[in-house]
Formats: structure tokens, sequence, C-alpha cells
């Protein structure tokens, strides 16, 4: 019944204990606290000392030429037909056209990115940026731009007028330099193959004295290497899918720097966008001025024949004889005019059209719209495909479609203008012969007016020609100035004062659960990797075995923990054992003869006579009659733990009938009212000897002379020499030492306990840890004792707080 008791006892404690768990961490709380201030110690300086980063960015507004019509500045040139109409832009070229190596390098290059002035610092150095107090500069504005690998060197600011200049290793390549003297400087510190000639260092208008007998340190990076670093950390991304607003971001040590580069490579896009945009109405004012020196050299001409025939024949107005044939051929003249206006034009435009991928020239006004309309097309994929050749080659499935069209464009052109050509000539034949004919009217004529007629003719033809040209280019100098950019900017690059990384709430957590986390993950894996008993409740987990007491371990050296005016913790547990062996005796009291009580263990080192002195001390206080027999014949302790020499016991008493029990007993100065016993010489068969008769005898005359006979075994797990004298005991002490006996031995004390092979067993745990707790109960805190309680207080603070 016992034994089922016992057994659903250690099936009740497979369940967790929350508690029991909790306990087991929470005892170790400084060490938590400890590692909480070490880690938040860490973060703080991490962020202390760490280089912040910032995140700057801006939005811009992709115009779409198609959709968005003629704007606002430019509604007043709407009835020239300048205006209006265009192409529309998709935001992912225009991304890659944002992201261009020409359009980052322009950037690069305007804001001297390739040169970073660095403030040395004791624990860390910052990146100035505008503020530097130096500024670097060479004969060669470009020359910075040219250098193909990176290069380091320092200086060492010594005067406001001196400095000493340093390479990349800290050896000093020119001292005691004056700012604005010019000097030669290796890139490499190796190999001198490359030197940036006539370099000089300037003061900027932020230098003060408290940049004496400080060091920058100036690095120069290859343009490239810059442009690679600005692509791979450019952030551009429309806002959602249904809209053309880019969203533009960077991030930088330097939040003011961040906040140039997006500006800037907003404004050098718009540049390169105005530039394409205005490349048609260049070509077209070039094209004009071409024609119009032609025609007005021509003019000039016509006019001095004017000039020289009326004063060859002293004429100054003509009247005419013949005013209603002039004015009925005065329209066909106009027609005339017109015709050979745009005969011209057309063979003026086949002319530009055999050029090889040149844009024609717009807005001339010819009067087949069809032609104007291939031209406008013509002009915008020529555009188009410039402007995708400068991220994309000429291989691309897009420029080769685009090149297609161009080609099918270019022949409907020719046909279209071919066509215009013989219409037009067709017309000015028909006009010709009706001049003709009308100038056989006007025969009658006298031949110098005739003759004048002609050469005004030609006149008028030319001049009307000339002031429609000079027209052509005002309308086409307006349509230039007055190209609008192809981004809007909707918010100027910002960014807050607040850094994005390293984020400081997040670090501090971070910091604050790995504190938490690294001593409890050493607590638990030391505790899953130990099988040691520690405490009352991994004897109670692990066995049936009733549980009498624990004795803590104690401070001092001593092996004699009891005695009068003893008030340690060990003490205290001796006692409380004393106690409970009372109620383990009681129901045992067949006869009025002393009790014996065993001693035993598992193996050797538990302390198993260091309980049975001391328990039998703390019996004698009492006022019984108390000996303590040492029997582990094998590996007596008893006298060694007394310190006194090894003398005649047990084994002479069993192998000499002269021998009798009284000059066995002995007894110490610490230990006045306690007989001893000793085990005596190690004999060869002890187990043999365990068997004679003799011991029957030694155990009945000390039941009828002591009250308590304490009984020092040998360890059962090693010998059988205890379970042959067992039948003498009344009860039995199993002894487990805490932070010593592996967990899986307890199953020794447990099979003898439930086999019955040791009666009214119990177990009693040795040197446990006070501090580490019992598992049940509060230990042994009241009495403490003053001497330890000093003693506790002489430690360094240190020790007293994770002791």
């Amino acid at each position: 019944m016992n034994n089922n008791t016992n057994t659903h006892q250690i099936d009740d404690h497979d369940t967790i204990n929350f508690r029991a768990e909790l306990e087991k961490y929470l005892i170790h709380w400084k060490w938590f606290l400890l590692g909480i201030i070490v880690s938040l110690g860490l973060a703080f300086l991490y962020l202390r000392y760490s280089t912040p980063k910032f995140n700057a960015s801006s939005k811009i507004m992709i115009k779409d030429n198609k959709k968005s019509g003629i704007s606002a500045e430019l509604e007043a040139f709407s009835d020239l037909g300048i205006v209006g109409g265009g192409s529309s832009n998709n935001p992912d070229n225009e991304i890659e056209i944002l992201k261009s190596r020409r359009i980052l390098g322009q950037v690069v290059k305007n804001l001297k990115l390739n040169i970073k002035y660095i403030s040395e610092g004791r624990v860390k150095n910052s990146e100035i940026y505008k503020m530097t107090p130096i500024h670097f500069k060479t004969s060669d504005s470009l020359e910075l731009l040219k250098v193909k690998k990176s290069f380091t060197f320092s200086i060492i600011i010594k005067s406001e007028n001196q400095f000493d200049l340093l390479n990349s290793e800290g050896t000093i390549l020119f001292s005691d330099l004056k700012f604005g003297s010019k000097f030669n400087l290796p890139t490499s510190v190796k190999d001198n193959a490359r030197i940036l000639e006539n370099i000089s260092l300037i003061k900027s208008p932020n230098f003060t004295q408290e940049n004496i007998n400080q060091k920058y340190i100036i690095n120069i990076y290859s343009s490239d290497v810059i442009i690679d670093g600005l692509i791979k950390s450019i952030g551009i991304s429309p806002i959602n899918k249904n809209s053309s607003v880019l969203k533009l971001s960077l991030q930088s040590s330097v939040l003011k720097k961040a906040e140039d580069v997006l500006n800037e490579i907003v404004k050098q896009y718009n540049l390169d966008a105005k530039n394409d945009k205005s490349e048609v109405s260049r070509k077209t004012v070039d094209f004009i001025n071409e024609r119009l020196e032609n025609i007005g050299s021509e003019l000039a001409i016509v006019d001095d024949n004017v000039k020289n025939f009326k004063k060859k024949n002293n004429v100054t107005d003509i009247q005419s004889e013949a005013e209603l044939i002039l004015q009925t051929s005065s329209l066909n003249r106009q027609k005339l005019i017109d015709a050979n206006i745009q005969l011209s034009i057309v063979r003026s435009l086949i002319d530009e059209l055999n050029k090889a991928d040149g844009l024609l020239p717009v807005n001339l006004g010819l009067e087949d719209p069809n032609i104007a309309r291939y031209i406008s097309e013509y002009n915008e994929l020529l555009s188009k495909k410039r402007r995708l050749l400068k991220s994309a080659g000429e291989k691309n499935s897009i420029i080769v479609e685009i090149q297609e069209n161009i080609n099918n464009l270019r022949r409907s052109l020719e046909n279209s203008l071919d066509n215009q050509k013989r219409a037009i000539q067709l017309n000015v034949n028909n006009l010709n012969r009706e001049e003709s004919r009308f100038n056989s009217k006007i025969s009658s004529i006298p031949t110098k007016e005739r003759e004048f007629l002609d050469i005004a003719r030609q006149q008028e033809i030319i001049a009307g020609l000339y002031t429609y040209l000079l027209k052509k280019k005002e309308e086409t100098a307006i349509s230039l100035a007055v190209t609008v950019p192809n981004a809007k900017i909707i918010d100027s690059a910002y960014g807050s004062d607040i850094p994005v990384s390293p984020k400081k709430k997040v670090i501090f957590l971070a910091s604050l659960i790995f504190g938490l986390i690294i001593p409890f993950i050493i607590i638990y894996i030391r505790d899953l990797l130990d099988t040691k008993v520690h405490t009352k409740k991994d004897i109670l987990d692990l066995t049936s075995v009733p549980f009498i007491g624990d004795i803590p371990h104690s401070e001092t050296k001593e092996k004699i923990v009891v005695g009068t005016d003893a008030r340690s913790s060990a003490a205290e547990a001796f006692r409380l054992v004393r106690t409970n062996l009372d109620f383990m005796l009681t129901g045992n009291e067949k006869t009025k003869k002393g009790k014996t009580i065993f001693i035993t263990s598992t193996t050797s080192g538990e302390g198993k006579s260091f309980i049975s002195i001391n328990l039998s001390a703390t019996l004698a206080l009492s006022g019984k009659k108390v000996i303590l027999v040492g029997m582990d014949l094998r590996a007596p302790k008893v006298t060694e733990y007394l310190n006194i020499p090894e003398r005649k016991g047990i084994t002479n008493y069993i192998t000499n009938k002269d021998i009798s029990i009284d000059s066995l007993k002995f007894r110490v100065p610490e230990l006045k009212d306690l007989d001893i016993i000793a085990s005596g010489v190690i004999p060869p068969n002890p187990a043999e000897l365990l068997m004679s008769p003799r011991v029957d005898e030694l155990f009945e005359t000390l039941r009828n002379d002591y009250d308590y006979v304490l009984v020092d075994t040998a360890p059962v797990n090693l010998v059988t020499d205890t379970l042959l004298i067992s039948k003498y005991s009344d009860v039995f002490l199993y002894v487990s030492r805490a932070n010593y006996l592996d967990k899986r031995l307890l199953a020794v004390p447990d099979t003898l306990y439930r086999e019955n092979k040791l009666p009214n067993m119990a177990i009693i745990l040795n040197d446990t840890d006070m501090k580490r707790g019992y598992g049940y109960g509060y230990g042994y805190g009241y009495g403490y004792g003053y001497g330890n309680v000093q003693e506790e207080n002489n430690k360094p603070w240190y020790k007293r707080l994770f002791s």
C-alpha cells in the first residue's frame, strides 16, 4: 500500500510545476540583471559610436506630352502652330534614364562627390559636407574625375597657414606646406606611376582656430565607384501602378548630402529632357538660317538689278500702258509665286530627307497636311530612338521596332514629297503657260517696261520667300525659348533629422531581449546537461523513499559542526533530523533496548562518515547514551575524520575472542558524551567477518548498554557488507550528497526500498546549497548564527552580490 502511494506520488511529479521551473531561473536573477546591464551598455556604446544614416526623399511627376495638351504658359503661342501634341512618357523608361550613368556622372561632377573630407575623432571619424575647413584644388577642374583608382591621404593642420601632408599609411609626404602652395601627389603609395600635378589645398570660409592641430582625412574616389554606389543606393519607384508620380529616396550618413544629390538628379534629368525636346527646334533654326543666307544673296542681286535698270534708263516711275491686262494677270502671278515657294520648300525637304537620320524642319507651311503629320511623327520617332540609345543597345527590340517605323515613315514621306513636287511642278507649268499668254498680250508694251517687269517680278518672288523664312525663324525661336522640363517637382528632397539606421528603440529592445536570453540559455543548457542531485525535490521526484532531512553545506572546514553552543545552519539541520528520527523510531519500540541506526550511501565520498559523527553528537547532546560504531571495514573514515591514528576496532573484536567491547571504546575531547568504536585494521575478507556470530554478540551488548547505536556502514552500490548486517538495524539512513551524486544512481535506494532490503529506510540529503533552495521549504534561515552573519558581511560587495 505504501509503495503504491509513493509510486503515485512519483507519477504526480511528472507534471510540469511552472512555479518550480520559474524559481529555477529566478534564483539567478542577479545574472539576468547583469546580462541586461551589460547588453544595454553594449547597445549604448554601439549607438554612441556608430555612424547614423538618414533618409531623404523627393517626389516628381513625369509629364505625359500626349495627354497634357498645351500648357498655360504656352497658350499665347497656340495660334502659331508650334506647340501642343507630343509623345507619351513611360515611367519605367524614365526611371532608367534617371539612374543612367550619364545623369549620375553629371551629378558626381557638379557636386564633387568623388572627394570626401573626413574629420578624425578619438573614437570614430565623421564625414564633413560643405562645412569643411579646407578645399581641394587642381589646375585642371576635371583632373580628379579622371582618377581610375581610389586613394587616401590626410593632413594635420599645424597653424593658420601651414599643414603636414601624410599618405594612407601615416608617413609624412610633405611637411610645413602652406595653404595655396602647389604640390604633386602620387595616387599610389607603392607605385608613383600616376601623379596628380599642381594640386593645392586652400582654406575655406569655414576655417576657424578650432581646426588647428586637427587631423583630416581626404578620400579621392574614382567617379565610376561613386556612380556604382549611387545606382545601388538610390531608390526610384512609382507611388502606385496608375500614377506617373515617382518617389526618389537615398540614405546617407550626411542628410544634406542626400538631399543635394536627389535635387541634382532631378535637375540634370530636366536639363537632359529639355535638350532632347529643343533639338528639333535647333535643327529647324539652322536650316532656316542657311536658306536665309542664300536667298538674301539672291535678293541683293535682284535689288541691284532694279537699281541699275532704273539708273541706266533714267526711270523713277513707269506708267503701265496696259493696266487692265496687268490687273488680270496679277492673280495668276500670285499663284505662280506661291507655287514656286511650295516647290522650293519641297525640294529642300527632299534634300534634307536624303541625309542620314537627320531631323526635318517643321511648320514650313506646306499645303498637304499629311506631309506635316509625317514629318512630326518622323521627328518624334527619331528623338525617341536617340533617347533610348542612351540606356540601351542598337539591337534592343524596342529600338529595332522604332527603326522599322522610321524607315516606313521615310518611304511614305518620300512618296508624298515626290507626288507633291510633281503636282506643284505641273501647276507651275500651267501658270507659266498662262503667264506666257498674258505676256503675249502685253507685247505691245515698250521693251524697257517689259524688261523692268521681269526684274520686278523676280524681286517680288525672292522677297516673299525671304519674308516667309524670317517669320518661321521667329516662330521656331519662340518654341526653343519656351521648352518646359519633362518632370514637375512635387516635393523637393527632404529628410528628417531622426536617423533611420541604427534604430535606437529596436537596438535597445533587442539588447534587452538578448540580455535576458543569454543567461536563460546558459542556465537552461547547464541544467539540461546537469545530472547531479541538488535538492529535496530531486529526491522526491525520482524515488519513493521517505525523506528525513537535508544537511546544508558548512562554510567552515571543521568536521564536527555540532556542539552545545553551535547555532549554524548545519547544526540546526542535524537537530531537525534528530527530531524526525524520533518519529521513525516510535513505532519500533518492541523492547526497551537501544535503537540501532545504520548509515549508508550509494558510493563513497557522499559524507556518510560526516553524517554519522555529527548525528551521533547531536543525539548525545540530548542526554542519551550514544555510541558510534565504524563498520565500514573496507575504507574506514571515522578515525580519519576525527584526526586520530588508526587503532583497534570491530575487525579486531571479531577475529580475537579475547578482546572485549569495553577495551575498544574511546572518546575525543570535542565529543565528551559520545563513545566511539573504530573499524580497526582493514581485513582481506570483510564480508565473511560480518557473518561471524561475534557480530550478534556485539549488537546485543551495545543495545543493552546504549540508548542509540549508530553504525557507519559501507556503500551499498559497491559491496554487500551493509546488506549482510541490515537485519540488526532499526532505521536505515541513506545518505545522498547534493551536487555530487548522479540522479541515475537514485534508482539504487529506490530499488532497495521497494524490495525491502533495508528496513525502515529514509534518505538524508547532505551538502545542500542553502541559497539554491530545496525545491520545497525555506532552508535554515532562522538561528543562522552571529558568526556566519559576520563572516558574510565581511565579504567584498561583489561576492555578497553574486554569492
